[in-house]
Protein backbone atom coordinates (compact mmCIF):
# COMPACT_ATOMS: atom_id res chain seq x y z
CA UNK A 1 0.00 0.00 0.00
CA UNK A 2 2.72 2.42 0.97
CA UNK A 3 4.82 1.79 -2.12
CA UNK A 4 1.94 2.12 -4.58
CA UNK A 5 0.04 4.69 -2.48
CA UNK A 6 -3.04 2.74 -3.40
CA UNK A 7 -5.31 0.01 -2.04
CA UNK A 8 -6.34 -1.24 -5.47
CA UNK A 9 -4.78 -4.68 -4.97
CA UNK A 10 -5.59 -4.96 -1.24
CA UNK A 11 -8.93 -6.21 0.06
CA UNK A 12 -10.46 -4.49 3.10
CA UNK A 13 -12.53 -7.43 4.38
CA UNK A 14 -9.59 -9.44 5.80
CA UNK A 15 -8.48 -6.38 7.79
CA UNK A 16 -11.97 -5.84 9.16
CA UNK A 17 -12.68 -9.48 10.01
CA UNK A 18 -9.34 -9.95 11.74
CA UNK A 19 -9.87 -6.78 13.79
CA UNK A 20 -13.37 -7.90 14.80
CA UNK A 21 -11.98 -11.37 15.62
CA UNK A 22 -9.21 -9.91 17.83
CA UNK A 23 -11.57 -7.52 19.59
CA UNK A 24 -14.11 -10.30 20.15
CA UNK A 25 -11.57 -12.64 21.72
CA UNK A 26 -10.13 -9.73 23.71
CA UNK A 27 -13.60 -9.03 25.15
CA UNK A 28 -14.13 -12.74 25.81
CA UNK A 29 -10.79 -12.88 27.64
CA UNK A 30 -11.67 -9.78 29.66
CA UNK A 31 -15.01 -11.30 30.71
CA UNK A 32 -13.28 -14.54 31.74
CA UNK A 33 -10.32 -12.78 33.34
CA UNK A 34 -7.97 -14.77 31.08
CA UNK A 35 -4.65 -12.91 30.88
CA UNK A 36 -3.33 -14.91 27.94
CA UNK A 37 -6.37 -14.15 25.78
CA UNK A 38 -6.16 -10.50 26.82
CA UNK A 39 -2.45 -10.07 26.02
CA UNK A 40 -2.44 -11.98 22.73
CA UNK A 41 -5.54 -10.28 21.39
CA UNK A 42 -4.47 -6.83 22.58
CA UNK A 43 -1.29 -7.21 20.54
CA UNK A 44 -3.26 -8.61 17.59
CA UNK A 45 -5.85 -5.81 17.75
CA UNK A 46 -3.11 -3.16 18.02
CA UNK A 47 -1.28 -4.53 14.96
CA UNK A 48 -4.52 -4.89 13.04
CA UNK A 49 -5.43 -1.31 13.94
CA UNK A 50 -2.14 -0.14 12.45
CA UNK A 51 -2.91 -2.05 9.23
CA UNK A 52 -6.39 -0.54 9.12
CA UNK A 53 -5.07 2.97 9.73
CA UNK A 54 -2.63 2.53 6.86
CA UNK A 55 -5.45 1.23 4.69
CA UNK A 56 -7.73 4.12 5.65
CA UNK A 57 -4.95 6.59 4.89
CA UNK A 58 -5.01 5.45 1.27
CA UNK A 59 -8.77 4.76 1.12
CA UNK A 60 -10.69 6.96 3.58
CA UNK A 61 -14.14 5.96 2.25
CA UNK A 62 -13.99 2.69 4.24
CA UNK A 63 -14.00 4.53 7.60
CA UNK A 64 -17.77 4.48 7.99
CA UNK A 65 -17.95 0.73 7.33
CA UNK A 66 -15.29 -0.01 9.93
CA UNK A 67 -16.79 2.23 12.58
CA UNK A 68 -20.28 0.91 11.89
CA UNK A 69 -19.28 -2.73 12.33
CA UNK A 70 -17.32 -2.03 15.51
CA UNK A 71 -20.12 0.08 17.04
CA UNK A 72 -22.76 -2.53 16.21
CA UNK A 73 -20.72 -5.23 17.91
CA UNK A 74 -20.01 -3.09 20.95
CA UNK A 75 -23.63 -1.98 21.22
CA UNK A 76 -24.97 -5.49 21.02
CA UNK A 77 -22.64 -7.24 23.45
CA UNK A 78 -22.17 -4.48 26.00
CA UNK A 79 -25.51 -2.67 25.94
CA UNK A 80 -28.14 -5.19 24.84
CA UNK A 81 -26.84 -8.22 26.76
CA UNK A 82 -26.55 -6.97 30.35
CA UNK A 83 -26.10 -10.39 32.01
CA UNK A 84 -22.32 -11.12 32.13
CA UNK A 85 -22.80 -14.91 31.91
CA UNK A 86 -25.11 -14.62 28.88
CA UNK A 87 -22.69 -12.11 27.32
CA UNK A 88 -19.78 -14.54 27.83
CA UNK A 89 -21.71 -17.40 26.18
CA UNK A 90 -22.90 -15.29 23.23
CA UNK A 91 -19.49 -13.70 22.76
CA UNK A 92 -17.86 -17.14 22.89
CA UNK A 93 -20.24 -18.42 20.22
CA UNK A 94 -19.72 -15.31 18.07
CA UNK A 95 -15.93 -15.59 18.32
CA UNK A 96 -16.06 -19.30 17.54
CA UNK A 97 -18.11 -18.80 14.39
CA UNK A 98 -15.82 -15.97 13.28
CA UNK A 99 -12.67 -18.02 13.94
CA UNK A 100 -14.02 -21.09 12.15
CA UNK A 101 -14.92 -19.00 9.10
CA UNK A 102 -11.44 -17.46 9.17
CA UNK A 103 -9.85 -20.94 9.11
CA UNK A 104 -12.17 -22.19 6.35
CA UNK A 105 -11.66 -19.19 4.06
CA UNK A 106 -8.45 -20.49 2.38
CA UNK A 107 -10.43 -23.49 1.15
CA UNK A 108 -12.23 -21.15 -1.22
CA UNK A 109 -9.15 -21.50 -3.45
CA UNK A 110 -9.40 -25.30 -3.35
CA UNK A 111 -11.22 -25.56 -6.70
CA UNK A 112 -8.68 -23.24 -8.33
CA UNK A 113 -5.76 -25.30 -6.95
CA UNK A 114 -7.24 -28.58 -8.19
CA UNK A 115 -8.26 -27.12 -11.57
CA UNK A 116 -4.85 -25.57 -12.27
CA UNK A 117 -2.88 -28.28 -10.43
CA UNK A 118 -0.98 -25.39 -8.88
CA UNK A 119 -0.54 -24.25 -5.28
CA UNK A 120 0.58 -20.82 -6.48
CA UNK A 121 -2.31 -19.12 -4.66
CA UNK A 122 -1.49 -20.81 -1.33
CA UNK A 123 1.15 -19.66 1.14
CA UNK A 124 3.32 -22.40 2.63
CA UNK A 125 4.64 -20.25 5.52
CA UNK A 126 1.08 -19.15 6.34
CA UNK A 127 -0.01 -22.80 6.35
CA UNK A 128 2.73 -23.66 8.86
CA UNK A 129 1.82 -20.64 11.00
CA UNK A 130 -1.87 -21.57 10.87
CA UNK A 131 -1.15 -25.14 11.97
CA UNK A 132 1.06 -24.05 14.87
CA UNK A 133 -1.30 -21.31 15.99
CA UNK A 134 -4.49 -23.34 15.75
CA UNK A 135 -2.89 -26.34 17.46
CA UNK A 136 -1.60 -24.13 20.29
CA UNK A 137 -5.00 -22.52 20.84
CA UNK A 138 -6.75 -25.89 20.59
CA UNK A 139 -4.47 -27.31 23.31
CA UNK A 140 -4.96 -24.19 25.41
CA UNK A 141 -8.74 -24.52 25.09
CA UNK A 142 -8.48 -28.20 26.01
CA UNK A 143 -6.39 -27.34 29.06
CA UNK A 144 -8.99 -24.78 30.19
CA UNK A 145 -11.86 -27.05 29.18
CA UNK A 146 -13.20 -24.14 27.14
CA UNK A 147 -15.15 -25.48 24.15
CA UNK A 148 -15.28 -22.09 22.45
CA UNK A 149 -11.49 -21.86 22.22
CA UNK A 150 -10.89 -25.55 21.58
CA UNK A 151 -13.58 -26.27 18.97
CA UNK A 152 -13.13 -23.02 17.04
CA UNK A 153 -9.42 -23.69 16.46
CA UNK A 154 -9.73 -27.33 15.42
CA UNK A 155 -10.71 -26.44 11.81
CA UNK A 156 -7.39 -24.58 11.53
CA UNK A 157 -5.57 -27.87 12.11
CA UNK A 158 -7.75 -29.71 9.57
CA UNK A 159 -7.47 -27.03 6.87
CA UNK A 160 -3.70 -26.83 7.39
CA UNK A 161 -3.35 -30.56 6.72
CA UNK A 162 -5.55 -30.21 3.62
CA UNK A 163 -3.26 -27.45 2.35
CA UNK A 164 -0.14 -29.54 3.19
CA UNK A 165 -1.65 -32.37 1.17
CA UNK A 166 -2.19 -29.97 -1.74
CA UNK A 167 1.45 -28.81 -1.51
CA UNK A 168 2.51 -32.46 -1.58
CA UNK A 169 0.19 -33.32 -4.49
CA UNK A 170 1.16 -30.23 -6.53
CA UNK A 171 4.76 -29.43 -5.58
CA UNK A 172 6.33 -26.08 -6.41
CA UNK A 173 8.55 -27.57 -9.20
CA UNK A 174 5.40 -28.76 -10.92
CA UNK A 175 3.99 -25.22 -10.47
CA UNK A 176 6.95 -23.68 -12.29
CA UNK A 177 6.59 -26.11 -15.20
CA UNK A 178 2.84 -25.51 -15.35
CA UNK A 179 3.23 -21.74 -15.52
CA UNK A 180 5.99 -22.05 -18.16
CA UNK A 181 3.61 -24.09 -20.31
CA UNK A 182 0.92 -21.42 -19.92
CA UNK A 183 3.17 -18.62 -21.24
Amino acid sequence: MRMTRSVDNVQFLPFLTTEVNNLGWLSYGALKGDGILIVVNTVGAALQTLYILAYLHYCPRKTATLLGVLLLGYGYFWLLVPNPEARLQQLGLFCSVFTISMYLSPLADLAKVIQTKSTQCLSYPLTIATLLTSASWCLYGFRLRDPYIMVSNFPGIVTSFIRFWLFWKYPQEQDRNYWLLQT
